[in-house]
């Protein structure tokens, strides 16, 4: 196993016609399927980089931008952004493109935390990542700033410091009944 890897050593990037068996209710391909897709590539990705098996820990926030029709072509991109010690933060991108027409859209992207397992299935040890460019810098940093701001999150909630009476006021604003 190297020491570091370059983002571009683990890249992977996979394309797959969207058919009607992927859709809803109303003729958009599931997001649930996409979910599944990203998932699939963000492990390949992980386990490209670390060499081992990876499994995901966590993730972040998916955010369904553009709705996905039948018979585009999608197309998924994963990289690593970051990296722990048994643990990494895969980026993944989704992009779908009439092929009648060649127009690509952005439909969503995500952060995966993944961790490398043994055989054993102990967290083990991944190679560190060579920082090339600015791009590179920011997907490391945003990493960083996003695992300190969920736990920021978690623990402004934790229910032995979450203060009651300061929160009411907020529910003010919500089609909410408050009856204690």
């Amino acid at each position: 196993m190297k020491k570091h890897k370059t983002n571009k050593e683990s890249r992977v990037t996979i394309s797959e016609l969207m058919l009607p068996s992927h859709s809803n209710f109303s003729g958009k391909i599931h997001g649930g399927y996409i979910l599944s897709l990203m998932d699939q590539i963000a492990f390949a990705c992980a386990s490209k980089h670390s060499e081992k098996y990876a499994v995901t820990a966590s993730v972040d926030k998916v955010d369904f931008l553009k709705p996905i029709e039948v018979g585009e072509l999608v197309t998924l991109k994963a990289s690593v952004n970051h990296v722990g010690t048994t643990s990494m933060v895969v980026g993944v991108r989704v992009e779908a493109e009439n092929i009648q027409t060649g127009k690509v859209k952005h439909c969503n992207s995500s952060y995966f935390t993944m961790v490398a397992k043994n055989d054993k299935g102990i967290s083990a040890p991944i190679p560190g990542l060579i920082l090339q460019n600015k791009t590179d810098i920011r997907r490391f940093v945003r990493s960083i700033i996003r695992k300190e701001d969920a736990k920021t999150r978690r623990n402004r909630f934790k229910d032995s410091e979450f203060e009651l009476a300061s929160h009411l006021e907020i529910l003010k604003e919500y089609n909410v009944k408050v009856t204690l």
